[in-house]
């Protein structure tokens, strides 16, 4: 059985960084695509970054490229978003996931999700 655990989430002024990480356990973590997704109040979850398990392709959302980086530590089993020059509209509850596609970035093809972890960032 799969499980994700995030921590590293906080309040954070505009134009800082944090940095997310996604501990997973269970099944063999490196044939996993992990994803990370966003939900603000209100509104829809929505895709941030995913690598994927064959070749660590990379993928983001328009609206964090050139801001975040998502990387994965196979041996550790973790995977982790750095998150750099943040602005409020960043604010959210952040989750990880885990999809066994070779790589995607639909939120329908991740089948595990963590609990989330809240970034709050203020102007």
């Amino acid at each position: 059985q799969v499980q994700l655990v995030e921590s590293g989430g906080g309040l954070v002024q505009a134009g800082g960084s944090l940095r997310l990480s996604c501990v997973f356990s269970g099944r063999t973590f490196s044939f996993y695509t992990m994803g990370w997704f966003r939900q603000a109040p209100g509104e829809e979850r929505e895709f941030v970054a995913a690598i994927s398990w064959s070749y660590g392709s990379l993928s983001y959302a328009d609206s964090v490229k050139g801001r975040f980086t998502i990387s994965r530590d196979n041996a550790k089993k973790t995977v982790y978003l750095q998150m750099n020059s943040l602005k409020p509209e960043d604010t959210a509850v952040y989750y990880c996931a885990a999809s066994n596609l070779a790589t995607t970035k639909r939120t329908s093809d991740f089948d595990h999700w963590g609990q989330g972890t809240q970034v709050t960032v203020s102007s």
